[in-house]
């Protein structure tokens, strides 16, 4: 049984054909699988598990989301979960009723026998000041309950104006400042150990060679969904020859 990561659905109620793309992927690819390791920003916005009791459009899709992922863990498929820089709000209550387990926001995992250090990638672009200070700010538990404690339409008003200011903030910065530091990226797997990295987040899929410790490594990129298209990594067991993780794009309407 082989093991898919991804990242960057970005899903919301204004997001249809990704929507009924990502179900289809759960249903048909996912279906079987070992594992499903969701590397962050499943959602375009999360603002509190308490959006699931309220009758809104994106509760409606959080639904569908519940009960599609809980359907594929139900059925043998571990499913896991790390923040993004979108969803970091998500809670227990969401996790539990998916049947799934929350990460930390890096890991170290097997993967069909390799050894990787899985994350969204946000944490690595450490050359963008402005927006570590801000994610050192929103991953602190003080201002979290501050922030659940307020009305949920004021949360969602949040968050729409948070991502209005970092549109405008991006425009304005060099592309090396919103991509990973390389040094960052070496650091963390000789932290861990591994040769082989995979993020998302910076909607830049690639795989780049690189060296950690005077020894070959890689690092997957994995892509952001869009209305045709969807990324994964997918690990196919390992047979005689060693397990290679693999980037792969694909079509939401021919899945692989």
């Amino acid at each position: 049984m082989r093991t898919l990561l991804i990242a960057d659905m970005h899903l919301s109620h204004e997001t249809p054909e990704i929507n009924q793309g990502f179900y289809r992927y759960l249903e048909q690819t996912a279906s079987g699988a070992q594992a499903l390791y969701i590397l962050g920003d499943l959602f375009d916005a999360w603002m509190g598990d308490d959006l699931l009791d309220t009758p809104h459009p994106l509760s409606t899709v959080a639904h569908d989301v519940i009960r599609r992922l809980h359907a594929l863990s139900e059925a043998g498929t571990a499913v896991y979960f790390i923040h993004g820089n979108r969803d970091f709000l998500l809670g227990e209550r969401f996790i539990h009723a998916c049947g799934a387990t929350l990460l930390p926001e890096s890991e170290q995992v097997e993967l069909q026998g390799v050894p990787a250090v899985i994350l969204h990638g946000d944490s690595l672009c450490t050359k963008d000041e402005a927006y570590m200070a801000f994610r050192a700010q929103s991953r602190s538990e003080q201002w979290q309950q501050q922030i659940l404690s307020l009305p949920l339409e004021q949360r969602l008003e949040l968050a729409k104006s948070l991502r209005m200011q970092s549109g405008d903030a991006n425009a304005g910065k060099a592309d090396d400042i919103m991509d990973v530091t390389q040094d960052e990226v070496v650091a963390l797997m000789e932290r861990y150990g591994v040769t082989t990295m995979i993020h998302g987040h910076t909607h830049r899929p690639k795989v780049h060679d690189l060296t950690v410790e005077d020894v070959p490594a890689k690092r997957f990129v994995l892509g952001d969904w869009d209305n045709q298209h969807g990324w994964d990594v997918v690990v196919e067991p390992a047979n005689e020859r060693h397990a290679e993780p693999v980037l792969r794009q694909f079509s939401l309407d021919a899945l692989p």
